[in-house]
């Protein structure tokens, strides 16, 4: 098995670094998305609604309960990789309007070839910065705004200050919500920053995760949820205590507590968030 998938992978150089579509020995029409050995995605072309990867399992959660079953969304996603969220948004709330953005023209063109989505006028896909993207957004014009953006397994810099947030509640609806993959570790100073950035502009929300990645064990990835209304934290908790791998939330006084008096992050002092440890990705590789 382990030949065949290296003899079946798809390498490409792209913009951002060297892309490998690998595919899922134990599903048939699935693939992994890495880029530099990251794993960024995970895509079943046969079924758009099956989600590998866990806190693609949480984010799709919290876009199930945004809004009644099967109703369209306005979604912008910050972040493209092989586009899993957006075939699932597709699948599971048809009419929906959605942007992806993603800075890594090859990369996007790498996707379309090897792993097509189906054709959607709705479904729109832009070569382009994030924070550019939302710059030129206009005001109130979407029911969710996703982040999921990595170079070199690290959220850029300029995606982590309260200027960029700011520019997200700015186009979001009075009732949408910001979704944000925060990948961090021991001692979650990245994580408790980012917690403390998006409430200061988007104040009612919570996070998500593994137990022991939110109590600073190891590392991985939390899932914030933030909004002008509260978010669904029940259904949430239910959801992840439910998932494959169970899951935690914290809000209110727990998230107070998680974030600790950390300072809001600004333009001038805003730096990469936390890099990966060395070889956490080799496993199985």
């Amino acid at each position: 098995m382990g030949r065949k998938r290296a003899a079946d992978t798809v390498a490409a150089r792209v913009d951002t670094g060297q892309a490998e579509l690998v595919p899922d020995p134990d599903r048939p029409g699935s693939w992994t998305l890495l880029l530099d050995g990251a794993p960024q995605s995970h895509v079943d072309l046969a079924d758009p609604t099956h989600l590998e990867f866990e806190y693609v399992r949480r984010l799709a959660a919290a876009i199930d309960l945004m809004a009644p079953a099967g109703a369209p969304l306005r979604v912008l996603h910050l972040g493209g990789g092989a586009l899993t969220l957006p075939r699932y948004v597709a699948a599971t709330r048809p009419g929906s309007t959605q942007r992806v953005v993603e800075v890594d023209g090859a990369l996007v063109e790498l996707v379309r070839r090897a792993l097509p989505w189906p054709p959607d006028p709705r479904l729109k896909v832009r070569v382009a910065d994030a924070r550019a993207v939302l710059a030129a957004s206009r005001d109130a014009s979407y029911d969710v705004v996703l982040a999921d953006v990595f170079a070199g397994a690290r959220t850029p810099a300029h995606l982590t200050s309260v200027e960029y947030a700011a520019e997200v509640a700015r186009v979001l609806r009075p009732a949408g919500f910001h979704l944000a993959n925060v990948a961090d570790g021991p001692p979650l100073r990245h994580a408790r920053a980012q917690v403390a950035t998006v409430r200061s502009v988007l104040p009612r929300a919570c996070l998500v995760g593994d137990a022991a990645v939110l109590r600073g064990r190891r590392y991985g990835n939390l899932v914030l949820v933030a909004g002008r209304v509260e978010p669904p934290v029940p259904e949430l908790t239910r959801r992840a205590a439910g998932d494959w791998f169970p899951g935690r939330v914290l809000a209110g006084e727990e998230l107070d507590r998680f974030a600790g008096g950390a300072a809001v992050v600004r333009d001038v002092d805003a730096t990469d968030s936390t890099p990966p440890p060395p070889g956490i990705f080799s496993v199985g590789r």
